[in-house]
């Protein structure tokens, strides 16, 4: 009963022979330890670490019979911590932060038993202490024995039985950037069970992760395009990700970093978790290792605890991340959806926050528009639309860096309202015009450099230019696109550039279901904004010879349709040129086009129409679409037998009211000019071609 006055000199001695070389004398040494610990029971718990750092050299022994012994008395000690409530936790705790770092196979295994042991004593709290060993744990997690995985797995699984069943005491923060690190292994199941935990934090902790959440993207993201291979790693990744995601909120806007001083207590657990035994174990870099830490400085807000403190989002750092995964080319397509989704949702969640960063982003975004993916180009219009259209870029000192000051002043019109000057007469027209408060600096910026990617990359504007332009006029306004376009390519220098681009823009106005609104707009014009908007597409159209015909005809300007077709005689007609008066010809047999042949019933009312459709049908050589032209011209009307009373009154009081309102001369003069610009441009392009020849034939 007075053996616990004398067991550290009992203890010592008998401990240091389990150095010795001999294995009889180690396996004799265990077993009189073992007699010691059986009669003095609970009162070894005070010298429990050396018996612990003695046993766990046993564990591994290379000897069957000492390794047997030492069984027996690992289990006898177990059942004293057991059923002791005097286990002193603290103390142990850095001896096996120590020891979780071995590499041996059988101090593993006796780490995880006793680990497994002390989680299932009720008076004895190791989730408090759970920053200490995780990284350990998930480092044993990858040991080559399966046996030794299972039981690790084991010990995760209770652990996080822990977290869920009170999560009100779990340190979340100190254990951000653990799970960070290992959801980045190389191992499957390293990695999922990072996964899994990483999961459960954000659904538990909720905005307690936010200060982390760049070093969780830089985890989750490339995830996302894994294979059927990693598919659960995938889903649960899918799942982190929006559930991070969600998070992010208005408020987050509001909030000025300046203003939060209230700061975590000191956290030297986290990094002390990352410590050399780690390092050298992972072989990771520590730069690697360092994701994130500054975030543990961060103000956070436990949803559980009863004082609720300001969390910080780091926007920064989650459009460092985003911006480094869409300029890697290597990333699968569901990342890069799922960053473009990000950017999306950060713009309508904190959009004054994320203008601060929209220079740099702007280049890239421009640039993933030649995307090999439909959805990714879907999803970065998305965002471009949105950066042009947000009310936060038009607040002072967001604006555009560079391309705004290429802007080019109004287009001097003869109408009798600027587009703004219309703010008693049409609000429209004041939504739609570039030059309008509603437009936002980035619009201007987005609809030139979009411009200019067309014309540097051609490919693209023959494949996905119509499909770019049409998803633009879903997610803005329609008459803002053409309208600013139009204005950029008046000033175009590239000529032949500005020809095929006036061809696309005509062929999507006239065909593509999402602008029925504003060809409505336009076959009237009623109003001075739809005059307005004529006239400014007009001048750019001019570009193109046909196209500017066809415009013609869409707002039922026949008659100057007519005098355009002929000033055909006076252009160089090319096989283009040809090509282009074909493809007219069948977009007038098209379903919008049906106004237009209804009117060649009212022959009196229209002669210019049918005066344009000859001239069209003079200028064809014998082909498919001149038949086509010449049989809907045969349907025509006798004038006479088509007359009536009534339509004798109505001739009488017809006139466009528009007719009063443009001055076709000086557009018809603006017409001549821009073809001769063309004409010479073409052949000084010919002219080089051919000292090109004689230089290659000397």
């Amino acid at each position: 009963q007075d053996s616990g006055l004398y067991l550290k000199e009992l203890i010592e001695p008998v401990l240091t022979c389990f150095n010795d070389a001999d294995s009889r004398l180690r396996y004799y040494a265990c077993e009189a330890l073992y007699n010691i610990v059986k009669v003095a029971r609970g009162s070894v718990l005070p010298h429990f670490n050396v018996l612990f750092d003695g046993l766990s050299k046993l564990a591994a022994d290379p000897d069957p019979n000492v390794k047997s012994g030492s069984e027996l008395l690992d289990r006898l000690l177990k059942d004293i911590v057991t059923e002791s409530n005097q286990f002193d936790l603290v103390g142990f705790i850095p001896l096996l932060r120590e020891r979780i770092y071995s590499n041996n196979q059988y101090a593993r295994q006796f780490i995880i038993s006793w680990i497994l042991v002390l989680e299932s004593v009720p008076d004895i709290n190791l989730l408090d202490y759970l920053p200490e060993i995780l990284d350990g744990l998930f480092q044993i997690l990858g040991d080559n024995s399966k046996e030794i995985r299972k039981m690790c797995e084991v010990a995760l699984g209770e652990f996080l039985k822990e977290i869920k069943k009170n999560p009100s005491s779990v340190k979340f923060a100190e254990m951000a950037n653990i799970l960070v690190i290992h959801c980045q292994a190389a191992d499957d199941l390293i990695q999922l069970t990072a996964m899994c935990w990483m999961r459960e934090f954000i659904q538990l902790a909720g905005r307690v992760m936010l200060p982390y959440s760049s070093g969780i993207l830089t985890a989750v993201l490339p995830c996302l395009s894994y294979d059927d291979r990693k598919k659960n790693i995938k889903e649960v990744a899918n799942v982190c990700n929006q559930s991070l995601m969600k998070l992010v909120i208005p408020e987050d806007d509001e909030m000025d970093e300046a203003k939060q001083s209230m700061t975590l207590p000191a956290e030297p657990t986290s990094e002390e978790s990352l410590s050399k035994p780690e390092a050298a174990s992972s072989g990771e870099s520590p730069s690697v290792r360092a994701l994130d830490v500054t975030a543990l400085n961060q103000p956070l807000s436990f949803p559980c605890s009863s004082e609720r403190i300001q969390v910080t989002l780091n926007l920064d750092g989650i459009v460092q991340v985003l911006d480094c995964h869409l300029h890697d080319t290597s990333i699968g397509m569901m990342t890069r959806i799922a960053v473009l989704k990000w950017l999306y949702h950060l713009y309508i969640k904190t959009p004054r926050k994320m203008f601060r960063h929209t220079d740099s982003l702007f280049p890239i975004l421009l640039r993933t528009l030649s995307d090999e993916s439909d959805e990714v180009i879907l999803k970065d219009l998305e965002v471009l639309a949105e950066i042009a259209s947000s009310p936060a870029g038009q607040t002072e000192g967001h604006g555009p860096s560079d391309g705004s000051d290429v802007r080019p002043g109004p287009v001097e019109l003869h109408v009798p309202a600027r587009a703004g000057q219309l703010s008693s007469s049409g609000t429209k027209g004041l939504e739609c015009s570039p030059s309008t408060p509603t437009m936002n600096s980035y619009f201007y910026k987005f609809m030139i450099n979009l411009l200019k990617r067309f014309s540097s990359e051609r490919k693209l504007l023959e494949t996905r230019g119509a499909f770019i332009i049409r998803q633009l006029c879903l997610l803005l306004n329609a008459e803002n696109i053409f309208h600013s376009m139009a204005d950029i390519l008046l000033r175009e220098e590239d000529l032949k550039f500005a020809s095929t681009m006036v061809h696309t823009l005509n062929t999507i106005l006239l065909t593509s279901s999402e602008l029925f609104q504003l060809r409505n707009q336009l076959k009237d014009l009623k109003t001075p904004e739809s005059r307005n908007l004529f006239c400014c597409l007009y001048r750019s159209w001019c570009h193109n010879p046909v196209t500017t015909v066809s415009l013609c005809f869409l707002t039922q300007n026949y008659k100057h349709a007519y005098d355009l077709i002929q000033k055909f005689g006076d252009l160089e007609v090319t096989v283009d040129f040809l090509t282009e008066v074909d493809k007219l010809v069948q977009l007038i047999e098209c379903p919008i086009f049906t106004y237009l042949r209804l009117q060649l019933l009212d022959v009196k009312n229209n002669p210019y129409l049918i005066k344009a459709l000859y001239g069209l049908l003079m200028l064809l050589p014998q082909s498919s679409a001149f038949q086509l032209l010449s049989h809907r011209l045969q349907c025509v009307p006798n004038p006479e037998l088509m007359q009536t009373a009534d339509s004798t009154k109505a001739s009488a009081g017809f006139k466009r009211a528009s007719a009063s309102n443009i001055d076709y001369t000086e557009l018809l003069q603006h017409f001549e000019k821009v073809q001769n610009k063309h004409l010479e441009a073409r052949h000084q392009r010919a002219g080089r071609a051919e000292q090109l020849d004689r230089r290659v034939v000397l």
